[in-house]
């Protein structure tokens, strides 16, 4: 059975360290273009900042409902996401190219998509982005697999 823990009705999270400001900047473009509301939580320009300060506000607006998912980047994607995965209920999954971020909803019912903007393009950030937002969580034995992450 296909589930889908998306709220439609609630905005989507956006943030990044300056690895990540540009892509970023033109993803909320792209979203807003395409109907969807979004909540800028920084970085605001291209200074060097702690990717912590962006990843934490993200996950806890997923966290605690006042978004439907989170998108996170930075250069790597491994900080963002190890932050973000430090909170209960977070599953932050680290995608590099379409099919990874098809399993991670799939199968791991992740509810933010972390991109590496140093190794990815836009155009596959985007790509990525939509494949996400358009797989639905699997269940079954996946289901149980996912409640045994939280600790």
């Amino acid at each position: 059975m296909l589930t889908n823990s998306f709220n439609p009705s609630l905005p989507i999270a956006i943030g990044a360290d300056h690895a990540g400001f540009e892509y970023k900047s033109q993803i909320i473009e792209w979203l807003k273009k395409s109907h969807y509301e979004v909540i800028d939580l920084g970085t605001h320009s291209l200074d060097s900042v702690d990717y912590p300060d962006f990843a934490h506000p993200v996950a806890e607006s997923v966290e605690n409902n006042v978004a439907s998912f989170g998108i996170l980047l930075c250069g790597s994607a491994n900080g963002v996401a190890i932050t973000a995965n430090k909170h209960q209920g977070i599953r932050a999954g680290l995608c590099w190219d379409k099919e990874v971020a098809k399993l991670v909803r799939l199968h791991n019912d992740a509810n933010i998509i972390c991109i590496p903007s140093r190794f990815v393009s836009l155009e596959l950030a985007i790509d990525m982005i939509n494949v996400f937002m358009q797989t639905n969580f699997e269940g079954g034995r996946h289901q149980n697999r996912v409640n045994k992450i939280s600790c």
